[in-house]
């Protein structure tokens, strides 16, 4: 509860509208971890009625600035800590936070342990793309230094991930590179190309950054460094478009009312680029369900959160995966 820049606001009106809209809210249990007396203070703005919910106190909170190794080392009393506890101790089947990431990744990495098979978890992000389905990039920030046999794990983890939210029997399987041809790439690239060329998947071979968008493939991977750099780059464009708009409207009457005219459809194109239209994302590879909200997430992000946590947990991705990686 304590996660997001507008804590716990955010997601005390997540919870609320996804009771409202979701059939599946009755059969929903929610553990709201933070400072009780904030939680209680907040909770009469909104409306439970009918939703299960109890608090758990935490007096701690681990900032965006703190070490990713801080919630487990000095505040054993925090939000992260508490809430991915119980999940190890099956207390719930799936912990949500809008927090800092690096704590909320080596957190449940040491508490709930890897899928069999997994080296190392990783976190994906969707791109919009031509397509009906966005574009799943892995990793996106979990892992700045990688080894081959990492992204070929991703690139398992996302197919399947992508197969079960989205439906599709065979998702295409690209690596992210400077070329398309087999033999471009740096030592990374080429070993991954093998793996990959080699395997179940569907691959279908190097792919480069003008391809994302364009929906070449439905999950692409990369190391977590360039995929970091991918996703801050994706999250600005939305800001600096409309940013554009605006300039362009104040410089005269006629251009404020072109500008206006296509707003509405301004409006449905930009809410491709819209992070909280998928809400979180699923921290692949850990032996639970852990969902990463960005910090500046709004209800609407929340509720699409516990939305994508149910979705997971109903399709017992986990599972899959071990399986998957077993063969």
């Amino acid at each position: 509860m304590m996660g997001s820049d507008f804590a716990p606001l955010s997601e005390l009106q997540g919870v609320a509208d996804f009771a409202k809209k979701h059939k599946s809210a009755k059969d929903t249990e929610f553990f709201f971890i933070g400072d009780e007396e904030i939680i209680n203070k907040h909770l009469p703005t909104f409306d439970f009625t009918g939703v299960k919910y109890s608090i758990v106190h935490a007096d701690q909170v681990v900032s965006m600035d703190d070490d990713a190794s801080v919630a487990l080392k000095q505040k054993k009393n925090s939000s992260i800590a508490i809430g991915v506890q119980m999940q190890k101790e099956g207390k719930v089947d799936a912990f949500l936070s809008a927090g800092n990431t690096g704590a909320m990744l080596s957190t449940s990495t040491v508490l709930l342990g890897r899928i069999a098979g997994v080296s190392r978890p990783t976190i994906g992000t969707f791109f919009p793309s031509l397509n009906i389905n966005p574009t799943l990039i892995l990793d996106a920030g979990a892992n700045v230094d990688s080894k081959a046999k990492f992204l070929y794990e991703f690139a398992v983890m996302g197919s399947l991930y992508f197969k079960e939210m989205f439906g599709v029997e065979n998702p295409k399987v690209a690596l992210l590179n400077i070329g398309e041809e087999a033999s471009k790439g740096n030592e990374l690239a080429l070993e991954t190309y093998k793996l990959l060329k080699g395997s179940n998947l569907n691959f279908i071979g190097n792919v480069e950054g003008r391809d994302i968008f364009v929906g070449k493939a439905d999950v692409i991977v990369c190391d977590g460094f360039t995929g970091n750099i991918l996703l801050k780059f994706a999250e600005s464009i939305m800001g600096f478009f409309k940013a554009t708009f605006r300039n362009y409207a104040k410089r005269s009457f006629f251009k404020k009312l072109r500008v206006g005219l296509f707003a509405p459809t301004l409006k449905d194109i930009f809410k491709d680029f819209d992070y909280q239209e998928h809400g979180g994302v699923p921290m692949l590879g850990v032996n639970g369900v852990i969902i990463i909200g960005h910090g500046s997430s709004s209800g609407l992000a929340v509720e699409n959160m516990i939305k994508r946590s149910i979705e997971i947990i109903s399709k017992d991705l986990n599972k899959k995966i071990e399986n998957e990686l077993k063969k």
